[in-house]
């Protein structure tokens, strides 16, 4: 049996949501050298702000054009309703630097949850 120190109450995290996203990021570099990058993945958990909530994205790979970038601590916007209960959000930002450039990005989430 484990006893727990007297005073000290186990903090119990709720699971909340997680969206899907999809994206290509916007032309780089000039000449042979122009090209964008793919990427897919999930945001964290929710993160309370305000009367709305955002989601934290950590994607350690773009797809890969004998280099990759990374998309690391993006922030997205606000939930944006769209009918139903349902939500997205809107993510702008760069991405990390590799083989001499950054790329910019912008995209929507994906709704939550669409078939619950």
């Amino acid at each position: 049996m484990v006893k727990r120190p007297k005073g000290k109450v186990k903090i119990r995290r709720t699971q909340t949501h997680v969206h899907e996203f999809e994206g290509s990021s916007k032309l780089a570099e000039q000449g042979a050298d122009r090209h964008n990058h793919r990427f897919a993945g999930v945001t964290g958990q929710v993160i309370p702000v305000g009367k709305s909530h955002i989601h934290e994205i950590d994607l350690t790979h773009t797809d890969f054009l004998n280099h990759f970038h990374n998309l690391k601590k993006i922030r997205t916007g606000p939930a944006i309703p769209v009918g139903n209960g349902k939500h997205v959000h809107f993510v702008t930002g760069m991405t990390t630097l590799n083989d001499g450039h950054r790329h910019q990005f912008n995209f929507a989430t994906l709704i939550q949850q669409p078939l619950v």
